[in-house]
């Protein structure tokens, strides 16, 4: 027996119970803010009205074509259909339910058996059993399953209490996945402003990202060209070159640039909370876990996880973070259940990888899976003509903050800084402008040769080279750093503390041959 939806216009002297039961199931089902507690406020109350002895709800999963119990409410001694069973859309009543939006009724479940989960009510020893869409709108969103000892028709107005009950459950799971939603966009806004708040505190210049020599010019063109991708960037360079600024800009152009970059410092995470860091945890996961907590793949969903100092993160997380970037899928410590992520993955270090795994530090398979695209950022002795560019750029900045009257920078202290090593790269140059600025009271600013920090010499033997060859190898080192510049506060004569003419005459006797400038190419 198959009934269409449809008002009934008669009312019986006992419809005013129904309708009483029904205003009160009603104000019960719109008090409820989760799936959980839905059912149960119910079953209560419709059970006052009319006899049953099996209740169940059950939802439909597009994802595996199939309905699940998220509710059964039973007396019969044997049970076979139990909360989280699933039942498939083909071949069912509950299919047959979800396809047609209308109401189905077997009254001689002992007879006649017509649908594949009849053979389970049957062993539970039902006789009757109605299966009630749930509608809202042209949607449905699962069924509502009655069943009694009793078999026959059920009593027409019973049935249609029974359809209107089946509306208000609707409406009220519509309405409880609504706020269910709004909770976990909530949840999510706020972990991500805190996160934001604490990201704040630090200091992100990327006008640091400048310069205009050859080398660093290179850097850029290959930011820009993996931008647009989502392929693995690895950031190599020494220290304080800029690795993290480089990561920011790649999220910056690249089309996540609306979603969180989440920064990730390996070498500060205790080893025993890294896997707790990058994959969260539930309650109770381990001490002091008194709540559940996302980790930060799942901050950076949609967006960029920047992995920085990846060449000291633990052997043993290492294992579990190749498994996320190649299944996309974050298991929370304590967790049963995965959940999948979107995060392009950039990482930075300033140690050789390739010698940490010949060490057995670091999984090979690991960093072939990080090194997609490399990048490596040039130190800053290697661009010194860079150096005027970003010594004015952070003058600026100190300038207006330290509300300091230095508008320049006299000659020879920034010819002593562009002749400096600058083992601290992008980095020591910043703290050194800063320090000055501070102590500084004069409209052109001058670097007292005290602040650059002098690194002890390390003599390097060369006890079959001769005094000729090492000459011409310092002075070729020379030409390639300045791009083969000779003249001027940024040539190589300069930087090897020599007059132009002296160098052109050393470059004849060694017959080293000339090469034309890049500076004057251009």
């Amino acid at each position: 027996m198959n009934m269409k939806l449809g008002k009934d216009s008669h009312v019986s002297t006992d419809s005013r119970t129904f309708y009483r039961t029904l205003l009160q199931v009603t104000n019960i089902l719109n008090s409820q803010r989760n799936t959980e507690g839905l059912w149960k406020a119910i079953t209560g109350h419709i059970k006052k009205v009319i006899p049953w002895e099996r209740a169940g709800l059950t939802l439909y999963h597009s994802d595996i074509d199939a309905f699940r119990f998220y509710a059964v409410e039973t007396s019969m001694p044997v049970v076979k259909l139990k909360c989280d069973a699933v039942i498939p859309r083909q071949g069912s009543a509950m299919g047959w339910v979800y396809e047609h939006k209308m109401v189905h009724v077997r009254p001689f479940i002992q007879k006649h058996q017509m649908f594949l989960e009849d053979a389970f009510y049957l062993d539970e020893g039902l006789g009757r059993m109605i299966n009630l869409p749930l509608l809202v709108g042209d949607h449905c969103l699962g069924s509502l399953n009655i069943g009694s000892v009793e078999a026959g028709d059920p009593d027409p107005e019973s049935l249609q209490f029974l359809l209107q009950v089946a509306t208000q459950i609707a409406l009220a799971i519509d309405l409880v996945r609504a706020y269910e939603e709004i909770d976990r966009l909530r949840e999510k806004l706020a972990r991500e402003n805190a996160y934001l708040l604490e990201e704040i505190k630090i200091s992100h210049d990327f006008g640091a990202m400048i310069g205009n020599s050859q080398k660093f010019n290179h850097v850029l063109d290959l930011a820009q060209k993996v931008s647009p991708t989502n392929s693995s960037v690895l950031i190599t360079g020494e220290t304080g070159t800029g690795k993290e600024l480089l990561a920011r800009l790649i999220h910056e152009l690249s089309s996540r640039n609306e979603s969180p970059f989440v920064r990730v410092n390996c070498a500060a995470l205790p080893s025993g909370l890294v896997e707790s860091e990058l994959f969260g945890h539930e309650k109770g996961a381990f001490t002091g876990a008194e709540q559940c907590r996302p980790g930060k793949f799942e901050l950076a969903d949609g967006g960029t996880l920047f992995l920085d100092e990846i060449g000291e993160m633990p052997i043993e997380a290492q294992a579990k973070l190749l498994r996320v970037l190649q299944d996309g899928v974050v298991e929370r410590v304590g967790g049963t259940q995965g959940k999948d992520v979107d995060v392009r993955v950039i990482a930075a270090t300033n140690t050789d990888l390739q010698q940490a795994i010949a060490k057995g530090k670091f999984r090979s398979d690991l960093f072939y899976r990080l090194h997609v695209f490399p990048i490596d950022i040039p130190p800053l002795r290697e661009r010194p003509q860079d150096i005027p560019l970003l010594v004015r750029h952070f003058m600026e900045k100190n300038r207006l903050q330290f509300r300091r009257p230095c508008q320049d920078i006299d000659q020879a202290s920034l010819d002593m800084l562009v002749q400096y090593e600058w083992p601290g790269n992008i980095r020591e140059l910043k703290n050194i402008i800063e320090r000055a600025m501070i102590l500084s009271n004069s409209p052109t600013l001058g670097i007292d040769e005290t602040l650059l920090r002098k690194p002890a010499s390390v003599e390097v033997p060369f006890p079959t080279a001769k005094l000729k060859d090492l000459e011409r190898l310092r002075i070729e080192q020379a030409l390639e750093t300045c791009e083969w510049q000779i003249d001027g506060p940024l040539g190589a004569a300069k930087h090897l503390g020599l007059h132009p003419s002296t160098l052109r005459s050393r470059l004849k006797k060694l017959n080293i041959p000339r090469k034309i400038s890049k500076s004057r190419k251009a």
